[in-house]
């Protein structure tokens, strides 16, 4: 049996420079993974089955079994595979767990069928997939350009503790795009965000709360009911400052002390709040 991590992921910046011909947006982000992750084991089978701890999840709606599906037909291997998922990284979060699956579901199956495909053209498979699910096949600190297809390795960022808070929200129905529509042209900037960021880790600076910028903060705490009052109470758990996760509606904040990530994590579940304590992630290593 073959079994591979899915890390989360989270934007330290987001940044749309325009609307793009083909519908999507022009982005320029840096994104980082986080040691919360998802579990995938995989084992041949004569068929294709998917099987997952959570009951909330299914196949048909998740990249995972697109994934399998486009190797399939790409390949044309006349086998399938169990592959079991442990899930870990809460669903519809903004933080990237069903790309992370995806892209392991491709590069397990890869090893498992012994297909031999190199890194790039399993990122070209990925990217037919999702915006996110090319990055996962690197990991680590990497600049997005495009609309996250574009990927470039950057210098790690110094470890980091991160401490989530997952919010007791509505769930909005196809929110990426309802945000991505809500977004107004004084909201799209032109990648100075993100390029004081490139600045500060490649000279090996530790990064600034007032250097981190997610454009859909401009329009998630008045799309989703109640993210707001959530902000207010990672604030009082302790947080100097409280960033969106991706689309959201997860919230983080980013500490070096381990001993004061774990008193806000601590403060978070007093609450009774759904909180996690993770840490940064270097670059993905090859399969052994």
């Amino acid at each position: 049996m073959l079994t591979i991590l899915a890390p989360a992921k989270l934007n330290l910046t987001l940044e749309v420079l325009a609307k793009r011909p083909d519908g999507f947006h022009e982005i320029l982000s840096i994104i980082q993974t986080i040691n919360l992750c998802d579990r995938l084991c995989f084992r041949l089978s004569e068929k294709m089955v998917f099987r997952c701890d959570d009951t909330v999840w299914l196949a048909e709606k998740s990249l995972v079994s697109r994934a399998a599906s486009l190797l399939k037909e790409t390949t044309g291997y006349p086998k399938g595979a169990i592959i079991e998922l442990s899930k870990k990284i809460p669903l519809l979060s903004g933080l990237a767990g069903d790309s992370s699956d995806a892209a392991v579901v491709l590069r397990g199956l890869n090893e498992l069928w012994g297909l031999a495909f190199p890194l790039g053209e399993l990122a070209q498979l990925a990217s037919q997939l999702g915006s996110d699910v090319p990055f996962f096949l690197f990991g680590g600190t990497a600049l997005v350009q495009g609309r996250g297809e574009l990927i470039s390795p950057l210098p790690p960022l110094p470890h980091t503790w991160v401490v989530l808070l997952m919010p007791s929200v509505p769930k909005l129905i196809g929110k990426t795009g309802r945000l991505y529509a809500s977004l107004k042209t004084s909201h799209y900037t032109e990648g100075q965000m993100t390029e004081k960021l490139v600045a500060s880790l490649t000279r090996g600076e530790e990064v600034a709360p007032a250097r981190l910028f997610n454009v859909f903060e401009n329009v998630a705490f008045d799309s989703f009911a109640g993210l707001k009052d959530h902000r207010k109470q990672f604030l009082q758990a302790g947080a100097s400052s409280v960033h969106l996760a991706g689309s959201g509606p997860a919230l983080f904040t980013l500490i070096r002390n381990k001993a004061q990530a774990e008193k806000i994590y601590e403060n978070l579940k007093k609450q009774g709040l759904e909180a996690y304590l993770a840490e940064t992630l270097g670059a993905i290593e090859p399969l052994a």
